[in-house]
């Protein structure tokens, strides 16, 4: 019996064992060494030794005698990063400069973890390694990059309470490490909490005044640090300033629809003063010159005024409204409204002023600085509670530092002394009239008194025709001293005592002796003692009139148990209170 093949057909099983022995028969084949021909033949004895000393040399050391070099690649195998992949590296190796550093050792471990925490949003966990790597290792070179990194973690988190921590976290950060140039970092992100924080101009604006504060000291203090750090610090110092001057000018423009043109003058010259990057500073400059246009409009409107006061108003008012106009038309000379400022000078019979090329050449590139809108950005700030900077300079120096402002209590007295001015209204000077003999003593001034060392004394003033002589005088002597049975004052005024009884003197009433230095004692002829005031009667005692309804009396306590109530009569006791029904009376209506 012939047993049947796996394979269909002859040529099929030929082939399945021909590849059976070539795979069983190449890996044999390739560990067996190749021989050359013009290789010697070398004995088994021969090459023990070298295999011996070379598995000995690789004991000792595990290096090669010549540096390995690396594998050449291909420049179109190579792997280039992007532009924005080496510049996020140079930022967190500049944020960072430790992060790879020494990684075996504790303190780096605890930081490199609170890192990766951090990146992840866990702000909680990466703050507590953080504060273990403080607390374990007080003396690591971690110690400033881990407060640091602490604050950080507070702004990363954002919030109200957390960007108070972050702020308190900086601080304490720049008090303990002032020299580093990290602090200058540090009070860059204290500017930046209250920048994050900052509301429209109508709104409360006390985070952009902190904002403002917080950068100027960083610029002042850090001016010589990082130079990308500096000009961050400065544009948004710029952004700051656009949002204070907006409120400003809205504020002018406030008052300038209530006709109030102090007020309004007084805002818009403090947005000119403080604010030169301003970029509606041409509006600003029309608006202070429309405003003294008004002024000289009232002034004109006065019919009853004098031609000669009413001339220096106009000439004064008309004056500043047209340096106003021909600032706008020189020194912003690219602005979008410099053609109003030309016109209203045209309507004012002036001659409109060509700027320099300086002058026109930092106007185009102040203007040229500001971005433009975009529909992006329009919607950005309309749906975002954010206050708009679209249009803030890139360019141009920043006051570090705030000049006086200028109040509407500054303008109204400027206007009231222009107006005095035109009047020539100057204080009353005084009257220089001769003085008349015949007028009457009251009117002359009077005689020098002499001065003389004589005692007081007294004398008799003549009258009308008659003539007074130096007989009349009356010579001023001191009191004799008061006797025992008189107490009296050095000026005549006798003290009485209660309940004593005094001594009349012996001393006549109405002599010199008894006016002491000249002036009659003052108290009463009858010198007794007064009489004790009387206790009032007692009040009767009060009579209940309710008669009848005596109340029973209080039982007394026995023992230690607690005192019953006493009975008492319903019907007779009155109550505000409706006293609930019982029983069938539930059910009674009347």
């Amino acid at each position: 019996m012939i047993g049947r093949s796996f394979f269909s057909t002859k040529w099929a099983a030929q082939t399945a064992s021909l590849a059976i022995a070539t795979t069983l028969l190449l890996p044999m084949a390739a560990q067996q060494p190749a021989a050359t021909p013009d290789a010697p033949a070398t004995t088994p004895t021969a090459t023990a030794p070298a295999q011996q000393g070379a598995q000995a040399s690789a004991t000792i050391s595990n290096t090669s005698d010549k540096k390995k070099k690396k594998p050449k690649v291909a420049k179109t195998d190579r792997v280039i990063a992007s532009k924005d992949t080496r510049r996020e590296n140079k930022k967190d190796a500049k944020l960072n400069p430790l992060v790879g550093k020494d990684a075996n050792l504790p303190d780096k471990a605890l930081y490199d973890k609170a890192l990766i925490q951090t990146n992840k949003g866990h702000f909680d966990v990466a703050r507590l390694d953080l504060q273990t790597l403080l607390n374990t290792y007080p003396d690591s070179q971690y110690l400033m990059r881990a407060k640091l990194a602490i604050a950080d973690s507070w702004f990363r988190e954002g919030g109200s309470a957390a960007l108070t921590q972050a702020e308190q976290e900086y601080t304490d950060f720049i008090t303990f490490f002032p020299n580093v140039p990290e602090a200058a970092e540090a009070q860059m992100r204290v500017g930046d909490i209250y920048f994050k924080q900052m509301d429209v101009p109508d709104r409360d604006y006390q985070k952009a005044l902190k904002a403002q504060d917080a950068y100027r000291l960083m610029l002042k203090q850090y001016s010589d640090g990082n130079p990308k750090l500096v000009a961050e610090a400065t544009q948004k110092l710029r952004e700051v300033q656009e949002v204070l001057a907006a409120r400003e000018a809205e504020l002018g423009e406030f008052y300038a629809t209530h006709e109030n043109w102090p007020a309004s003058i007084a805002r818009y010259q403090t947005v000119a003063d403080t604010y030169p990057l301003y970029s509606h500073m041409d509006d600003v400059l029309i608006a202070i010159g429309d405003a003294y246009a008004a002024e000289a409009k009232a002034v004109r409107d006065q019919q009853n005024m004098p031609e000669g006061p009413k001339g220096k108003l106009l000439a004064s008012y008309d004056g500043k409204a047209a340096d106003a106009y021909r600032k706008v038309v020189l020194e912003h000379s690219a602005a979008e409204h410099v053609e109003d400022a030309k016109e209203r000078l045209v309507s004012m019979n002036l001659p409109v002023p060509t700027p320099t090329p300086e002058q026109a050449a930092a106007s185009e590139a102040l203007e040229g600085s500001r971005a433009q809108y975009t529909f992006q950005k329009r919607m950005l700030v309309l749906l975002t509670h954010r206050p708009d900077t679209v249009t803030t300079a890139r360019t141009g120096d920043v006051p570090l530092e705030d000049p006086p402002p200028v109040v509407a209590p500054q303008i109204s007295k400027a206007l009231v002394a222009d107006y005095m001015a035109a009047f020539n209204v100057a204080a009353p000077a005084p009257d220089h009239k001769p003085i008349d003999a015949t007028a009457s003593d009251a009117t002359a001034p009077a005689p020098a008194v002499p001065v003389s060392n004589a005692p007081l004394a007294l004398s008799d003033v003549a009258g009308p025709g008659e003539g007074g002589t130096g007989a009349d005088t009356t010579p001023m002597t001191a009191a004799a001293p008061a006797g025992a049975g008189r107490h009296g004052s050095s000026v005549g005024v006798e003290v009485l005592t209660p309940g004593v009884t005094s001594t009349p003197s012996a001393v006549p009433t109405g002599t010199a002796a008894d006016r002491p230095h000249g002036i009659a004692a003052v108290g009463p002829e009858n010198t007794s003692a007064v009489p004790a005031i009387d206790k009032p009667a007692p009040a009767p005692d009060q009579l209940n009139e309710a008669v009848g309804q005596a109340q029973p009396p209080t039982p007394a306590k026995v023992g230690n148990k607690k005192t019953p109530k006493p009975a008492l009569d319903k019907d007779d006791e009155s109550s505000s209170k409706k006293k609930p029904k019982k029983g069938l009376d539930k059910i009674n209506p009347f």
